[in-house]
């Protein structure tokens, strides 16, 4: 909670000295040009003090497409990873529930000429309905919609809660054909793949965040439940947290496993043999 208290007070206290008309900052980072929220404490300060985020996400992706490939991005934020990932490939679909952080998107795919990417402002879900959504500030990527258990944890800097329209992306979208699908929701992954069915019966691989407190908290549904959602066309997976890909039995072992001791992926790579 200490922690929690602090990064919120940081946040506060760097917004209040660039005087709060200030609403976005250009930075140029590895990853591309970029107007970032300056209360954004996590992506936003990363890439403004380091001059990157997620690049070895980006060096993985990149592994597991070509300059044929369509991607589609759940969770895109201000495009960190949509921006790099689109140098690479052909198309890229980027989904993006949060109003702030879209406006964002939309300035940095400018800014980046990123003309192969076709932004969505809807949210994804099991069906088509409106949402309950958080928007958290000190970590704008960590908005989400309202968890079943609203922890501390999520609300320490006093998130807005909005409606937003979600969808099955089944439905929402026009062309199911993805070579990769990456999904990173905040703990709305499961809903999401509830409603991409097709869309993922089709992929030849999904990334998928996997924290267990969110799966619990935020979804408020079993591991299994969450597992039930993954394609069995996936044979092989991979966790980037232990450097090892495994046969998909093993593979779910080795999740229920970090599962049961709190261990997180932010991105758990399934594929098939091929």
């Amino acid at each position: 909670r200490v922690y929690f208290f602090l990064q919120n007070r940081k946040s506060k206290r760097f917004q209040r000295s660039l005087g709060h008309n200030v609403t976005g900052l250009i930075v140029d980072a590895q990853n591309g040009r970029f107007a970032v929220d300056p209360a954004d404490l996590e992506v936003g300060a990363k890439l403004r003090l380091h001059g990157a985020y997620g690049m070895d996400e980006v060096e993985r992706i990149a592994g597991l497409i070509d300059e044929t490939s369509s991607v589609l991005v759940v969770g895109s934020h201000i495009g960190s990873l949509v921006i790099p990932i689109a140098k690479m490939c052909a198309k890229v679909v980027a989904i993006e529930a949060n109003p702030h952080n879209y406006r964002l998107l939309e300035t940095n795919l400018k800014l980046n000429d990123a003309t192969n990417v076709e932004p969505h402002h809807v949210a994804a879900s099991g069906k088509e309905e409106r949402i309950k959504f958080q928007l958290n500030t000190v970590n704008s990527g960590g908005s989400k919609r309202v968890p079943v258990h609203n922890r501390y944890i999520y609300t320490y800097d006093n998130p807005e809660v909005i409606e937003v329209q979600a969808y099955a992306l089944d439905d929402y979208l026009g062309d199911h054909a993805f070579d990769l699908v990456l999904i990173d929701i905040e703990g709305s992954e499961y809903f999401a793949m509830q409603g991409m069915t097709s869309i993922l019966g089709q992929t030849k691989t999904l990334i998928v965040e996997f924290l267990p407190h969110h799966i619990t908290n935020v979804a408020g549904v079993t591991l299994d439940d969450f597992l039930a959602q993954v394609p069995e066309h996936f044979t092989k997976l991979t966790v980037p947290t232990k450097d090892s890909t495994y046969d998909r039995a093993e593979g779910m072992d080795v999740l229920k496993r970090m599962f049961a001791a709190g261990e997180g992926d932010d991105g758990v790579v399934f594929h098939t043999s091929v």
